[in-house]
């Protein structure tokens, strides 16, 4: 193995079972991760349900598992399927090998005969899983900054990789195929193009799409407690949330002077302003008791309290610049820049990775949550326990300022 370090414990454990000669082991740990096939990009946007083979002259198929892709290129693209998926697909018209991590220390040259398709799917049928565990931390040793701002940049992000099961690093980011990426943008944001991609990582980076009553409200507590020193009691919170809204919409019917002249605005309907103060002093509320649960589970020290949750919108602009890379409605220097953006805004709001966290978290909860403390909560929970107390996690391991 000489010195070479494996970008991944997935390319380790392949490489050490290859050097030990033990194919069992080799195709175990196959079994378990995601397999990468470079297709034309043309080709897969012409007919995304189709995967095509394209073998060398040596009439082997290329495959590449998740550490040993290249840099994401406009021209090509990678979908992922697992072991036992191949030995399903595979006919005798299909290539006689399957080439895998082919130059690199953990290579093998696999036959595909009748008896190594059923070998295929043994493996797959004991293995326990397929891709990277969620709720793991996941570095790539080699191919991902490790130290410095991008790292930084992308540790911002470490919540949903945790949460989802990816490398925390992975600036050249291929996540699980092409069109798997693609889909996750479409479902779950509604974007389908470059200018639906750059539209949303704005808002993020600028903290756009977290509502703004939630932070009009944690900003009062902010000049409470730096005007007082102290905590600040619930009732004195909304007392206070209640003056600064009154004093907003008096404001807002005074006359304004404009390069047109004085304008007269017309005062705010009073059965508005009194729904908007019973929204606020209910949204503090929600705040103080999930507060009070972030306390009791290790979120919060026993006096802490959520600055701002603007994390949320900067932990997910780090990842959204890199699935942007993923479904190629950015490139990678667009990636790069936005990610550190993100870094950069985060460190602006928050003192450290925990209170950055406890943002995230609080954020997370009050959008999809409704206090039931349910997976949205717990998921949330389980990422910050782990980041904030594995050995490997970045957060331990890159300085906050």
């Amino acid at each position: 193995m000489g010195t070479w370090i494996a970008p991944s414990a997935v390319e380790r454990e392949l490489c050490e079972a290859k050097a030990a000669g033990d194919w069992a082991a080799y195709l175990d740990t196959l079994a378990r991760a995601q397999i990468f096939v470079a297709q034309p990009r043309v080709q897969a946007d012409a007919d995304p349900d189709a995967l095509r083979f394209y073998p060398t002259p040596q009439r082997a198929l290329v495959v590449h598992t998740a550490g040993m892709l290249p840099a994401p290129t406009p021209e090509t693209v990678f979908e992922s399927q697992s072991l036992a998926w191949f030995a399903k697909v595979w006919t005798p018209a299909d290539p006689a090998f399957l080439a895998v991590n082919p130059g690199s220390p953990a290579e093998a040259f696999l036959t595909t005969t009748p008896a190594d398709l059923a070998r295929w799917r043994a493996h797959a049928r004991a293995a326990p899983g397929y891709g990277l565990p969620a709720g793991a931390v996941h570095a790539l040793f080699t191919g991902g900054p490790l130290h410095g701002d991008i790292a930084h940049g992308l540790a911002v992000g470490a919540h949903l990789a945790v949460t989802n099961g990816e490398f925390w690093n992975a600036l050249a980011y291929h996540g699980s195929g092409y069109h798997h990426e693609r889909r996750r943008l479409r479902s779950s944001w509604d974007i389908t193009d470059r200018p639906g991609w750059l539209a949303t990582l704005e808002d993020l980076l600028g903290a756009r799409m977290v509502s703004p009553v939630w932070e009009y409200a944690l900003r009062v507590r902010r000049v409470l407690a730096s005007d007082f020193a102290g905590p600040v009691d619930t009732e004195h919170w909304r007392h206070a949330a209640e003056a600064g809204l009154r004093r907003n919409a008096e404001r807002s019917a005074e006359p304004q002077l404009t390069p047109d002249g004085v304008t007269v605005a017309q005062p705010r309907p009073a059965a508005e302003v009194e729904g908007e103060i019973t929204g606020v002093k209910r949204l503090i509320g929600r705040i103080a008791r999930y507060e009070q649960r972030f306390r009791a589970d290790g979120v919060l020290p026993e006096d802490g309290w959520v600055r701002s949750v603007e994390a949320w919108d900067h932990g997910r602009a780090s990842q959204m610049a890199r699935w942007g890379l993923g479904t190629r409605f950015g490139t990678l220097h667009e990636a790069e820049k936005a990610v550190l953006r993100a870094g950069e805004a985060a460190r602006q709001t928050y003192r450290s990775w925990a209170d950055f966290s406890a943002g995230y978290v609080l954020g997370r909860c009050l959008h999809f949550d409704e206090e039931e403390f349910g997976e949205w909560y717990r998921s949330a929970l389980r990422a910050h326990l782990t980041l904030t107390t594995d050995p490997a996690s970045p957060w331990l391991n890159i300085p906050w300022k």
